[in-house]
């Protein structure tokens, strides 16, 4: 599989991390809430379907947020970006958990239910005609600190940003952006040459606001 779990200590550092108080914070935090379903009782088939996993993990006491560098594809409107471990629901997907598990083994050889989920948050879609009709649902996952990620084709890099990172104002930003050859601005963060806009940073920004310290 890829994944660098240590048999003997694997369930003694995933119980550690629940522990944590920022996760245990969060994790009540999801619970108090009911998220919103876009899907409704029945499947829209003129709509699309996709699930995403923002993975956490304890290093040092402090929380990390995984992200990926989408690989450059030609046609993909989200070739290139910043994102979460994710992708579209398919047809031996039982469930949309059953696709975030699925692709974020796929794609970073992570085993999710080798760690936790620990809930769900709003389901979003994308506010720019130009990009495809889909919904999307949010996971909550932890991990953890040692699993090792074994990046597929699709990925080109990864990392782990802090949350008090995120939480740092100096990080937020705009993006300016050219879509179909129309300029926009998003509001975005930024490290280092990375930013992280549009859906993946509607998703922080509604993690985030749930985690407040």
């Amino acid at each position: 599989m890829g994944v660098g779990w240590r048999r003997g200590g694997r369930l003694t550092e995933l119980a550690a991390t629940l522990a944590h108080p920022e996760i245990r914070r969060l994790k009540k935090a999801i619970a108090s809430r009911e998220a919103i379903d876009a899907m409704g009782a029945a499947n829209d088939s003129s709509r699309g379907y996709a699930a995403v996993a923002a993975v956490i993990r304890i290093v040092e006491g402090k929380p990390q947020l995984l992200f990926i560098k989408r690989a450059e594809v030609a046609n993909d409107p989200w070739s290139g970006h910043v994102a979460f471990p994710g992708g579209r629901r398919e047809l031996q997907d039982h469930s949309l958990l059953d696709t975030a598990v699925r692709e974020t083994r796929e794609e970073l050889s992570l085993d999710l239910t080798k760690g936790k989920v620990i809930g769900r948050l709003d389901d979003i879609s994308p506010r720019t005609r130009t990009l495809p009709a889909i919904v999307v649902r949010p996971y909550v996952a932890v991990t953890t600190p040692d699993v090792n990620l074994v990046p597929s084709r699709e990925v080109a890099a990864t990392f782990w940003v802090p949350i008090s990172l995120l939480r740092d104002p100096a990080t937020q930003d705009e993006h300016r952006v050219s879509v179909n050859g129309v300029n926009s601005s998003f509001t975005a963060y930024r490290f280092g040459q990375h930013y992280v806009w549009g859906l993946t940073e509607r998703i922080v920004r509604q993690l985030l606001s749930l985690w407040e310290p």
